[in-house]
């Protein structure tokens, strides 16, 4: 480059100002509707409901898109979508709920199918015949929400919004209780079972009733439950008697309940309270007792058909129960006896007399008075005995009666409980009898006896036949011979004097004879019969009775031979003339 070169014409660099950007109005449009799509967001999102997901073990008749869930007959939401849950074993349903309808979805709302249901206690469900099933909601009371339930695949019986009071009664056994079985107040159906369950001891069951208002008021701290079910038949002195309280308890069961009759009456029980629910309505009314006294019997007959709780009686009255049945070993004998525990009320012994001063006067005032009165009793014959309540069930029971024939016997003190003394009952008394006839039986000589019956009969036989050819010649001989002579009255008269010689002389003395045979076979007879009544000493043999009565009857027919031939005797002409007529 030359040095001489020419710097001062060259082009200078200037700085320009920047360009302002125009704002356009084509902008405002999305702008403004950017702000209205996200102000329908917000609005949406506020105004949307809670949703929930139901899980069922099925879901008969519910869809997508159609299936509403109902509140009071009120649509509160819908369900929006099916599926199966992930180990293929339930249905799990979505469902959109309402935002008016937020506040009844929390923690212990329960939700369950409604659909058609005919059960023994009522008919429900009939509306979705028609508009389809749907899912009902019964709010809880609960503030805290939750998102994700379990259905219940049996409607509850009473909904949360249901006037009325819970009870919880405890029982020794269901029996035909069930879910929806009525609860009955005066036999008019006031509530229903609502569940049962066992009690966390595993040995008796907790069932939970409702009962509607205005009833629940009647429900006091002392009211008694009782089970319905069934009917309860009694026979008394004005007949037959049959109490049910309605035929829906006949069949599904049911709970009654009532005040005892001398109730103080007071406020009514707290919701939730505890009650006993007995098995019937005697159970339930019956008198508690606290004066008990409990003892032991050692009987040598059978214990089949006895069972605890059967009754103690004192002549034919109750008294008592039957506490404990069972066996007993003796480690002195090496021997097993039945044994069975009593429990004897003395109040309702004392309940049973006719309140007067000498009663009460004798009434025991300490336990060895006690004592010596219950002693003084067993001397006079007061013994314990098994006897049959009902001969087709064969339920025994415990009777304390007097026997006069009860040997001498003292109760044991020194035992706890005591033992009080028995007597043999029930059939063993008929089974040592016959046992008594057969053995006689066995021991008769019926080989001689069946040997003199025999020759009795036979000499019996041939003095009937004996009789029969005298009377057949009276009527062959005699006769005949009496019509050819009738003639004139004086010939007629002596034709009858040599009739009634000849009667006397050759008719008479056959007869005499015939009947002295009889006698014999008779007084023979008899020598049988007495031989046999030595033999059978107080027995009820059907063979001494038979044979008793064919000898009666034979005796009898020799008796009335013996009374016709006595009267021939005295009255011959009777054979020509007849029988005449006694004057009154």
């Amino acid at each position: 480059m030359s040095e001489n070169a020419d710097f001062t014409n060259l082009p200078q660099a200037t700085s320009a100002p920047k360009k302002r950007l125009r704002f356009s109005v084509v902008w405002i449009i999305p702008a403004v509707a950017a702000l209205i799509a996200l102000g329908i967001a917000v609005q949406r999102y506020l105004s949307e409901g809670p949703t929930i997901t139901i899980t069922f073990k099925t879901a008969e008749g519910v869809e997508a898109g159609k299936t509403f869930v109902k509140y009071k007959d009120i649509n509160i939401g819908q369900v929006s979508g099916v599926r199966l849950s992930e180990d293929y074993s339930r249905i799990v349903l979505t469902a959109k709920i309402d935002k008016h309808a937020e506040g009844l979805i929390v923690e212990d709302s329960k939700f369950w199918i409604v659909q058609p249901r005919v059960t023994l206690s009522g008919v429900s469900g009939i509306g979705t015949l028609l508009s389809g099933n749907y899912i009902g909601l019964d709010p809880g009371k609960s503030k805290k929400k939750e998102k994700q339930f379990i259905g219940l695949e049996v409607p509850p019986v009473v909904t949360g919004g249901q006037p009325g009071r819970e009870f919880v009664l405890r029982a020794d056994d269901l029996g035909s209780l069930g879910i929806g079985s009525p609860v009955y107040y005066r036999r008019l159906s006031v509530g229903q079972v609502i569940a049962y369950d066992l009690a966390e001891d595993g040995k008796s069951f907790e069932v939970k009733v409702f009962v509607n208002a205005p009833y629940d008021k009647y429900v006091l701290p002392d009211t008694r439950f009782w089970q319905a079910s069934g009917i309860d038949v009694s026979v008394g002195a004005n007949g037959l008697s049959v109490r049910t309280q309605s035929l829906l308890s006949v069949l599904v069961g049911g709970v009654a309940f009532e005040e005892p009759p001398d109730a103080a009456g007071g406020p009514p029980a707290a919701a939730k309270a505890v009650f006993t629910l007995y098995g019937d309505r005697t159970a339930a009314f019956a008198q508690v007792e606290t004066n008990i006294q409990h003892y032991v019997l050692y009987f040598n007959d059978s214990l089949r058909g006895l069972s605890a709780g059967a009754p103690v009686t004192f002549l034919g009255l109750p008294i008592g129960e039957v506490t404990e049945v069972g066996l007993e070993y003796n480690p002195a004998t090496f021997g097993i006896s039945p044994r069975v525990e009593v429990a004897v009320y003395p109040n309702r012994l004392i309940a049973h007399m006719h309140e007067t001063a000498i009663v009460q006067a004798a009434r025991p005032k300490n336990e060895q008075e006690r004592r010596t009165f219950l002693q003084r009793m067993v001397d006079q014959g007061l013994r314990a005995q098994l006897q049959t309540g009902s001969l087709i069930s064969g339920q025994l029971f415990v009777a304390l009666a007097y026997f006069s024939d009860a040997p001498k016997a003292r109760i044991d003190w020194t035992r706890k409980p005591p033992v009080f003394p028995v007597m043999p009952g029930g059939l063993a008394p008929f089974e040592q009898k016959v046992l008594k006839i057969l053995t006689k039986i066995e021991e008769m000589p019926l080989d001689e006896l069946t040997h003199d019956v025999k020759k009795v009969i036979t000499t019996l036989d041939q003095t009937l036949k004996d009789t029969d050819q005298i009377l057949s010649r009276v009527d062959g001989e005699v006769v005949p011979e009496v019509k050819k002579t009738i003639g004139t009255p004086d010939q007629t008269l002596k034709d009858t004097d040599r009739i009634l010689s000849r009667v006397d002389g050759e008719v008479m003395p056959e007869v005499k004879k015939t009947l002295e045979d009889l006698r014999r076979s008779v007084a023979a007879a008899e020598r049988v019969l007495a031989s046999t009544d030595a033999t059978l000493v107080d027995s009820d043999s059907a063979t001494q009775t038979q044979l008793r009565e064919a000898l009666q009857e034979i005796a009898r027919a020799a008796r009335g031979i013996r009374v016709l031939a006595d009267y021939f005797e005295r009255n011959p002409e009777s054979l020509i003339r007849g029988k005449t007529k006694e004057k009154p």
